[in-house]
């Protein structure tokens, strides 16, 4: 990894194939990865990953400053996501974009710590608008 890079922990609407995909143009992928100590829930549109006793599923992905700065607007950093940096399962130190207890208690836990096969047939999804251009990342 290279200087100014991040690595950052996906498990929703940026994995690949979901509508927010887009906003990590740029973005280099460094393969899927397991993040204990998370519990996710679903929120409809999107999910959440808040602190607790399990495992959410997702992919990690190297991206720049601006990149990282991209997605703290894209997930409304800090005031409906929290990003923190945390190890996953196999030792690599991710940034995690996590909620907040309070936020998904009238939400269904994911038990399995996935959030559905690619998602796209959910109601009321839609992508967040446009991402700005990638060309600095």
């Amino acid at each position: 990894m290279g200087l100014g890079e991040h690595l950052v922990f996906v498990y929703g609407t940026l994995r690949r194939g979901e509508v927010n995909h887009p906003w990590l143009a740029g973005a280099r992928a460094e393969g899927e990865g397991q993040l204990s100590g998370a519990r996710l829930h679903d929120l409809g549109p999107f999910p959440m990953a808040v602190p607790g006793d399990g495992v959410v599923h997702g992919e990690v992905y190297a991206l720049s400053d601006a990149g990282l700065a991209r997605l703290d607007r894209l997930e409304g950093h800090p005031r409906l996501y929290r990003r923190q940096r945390l190890p996953l399962a196999d030792g690599r130190r991710v940034w995690v974009y996590l909620g907040r207890p309070q936020q998904v208690r009238q939400s269904p836990l994911l038990v399995d710590g996935r959030w559905g096969a690619t998602g796209l047939n959910r109601p009321g999804r839609s992508p967040r608008p446009e991402p700005p251009p990638a060309a600095d990342s």
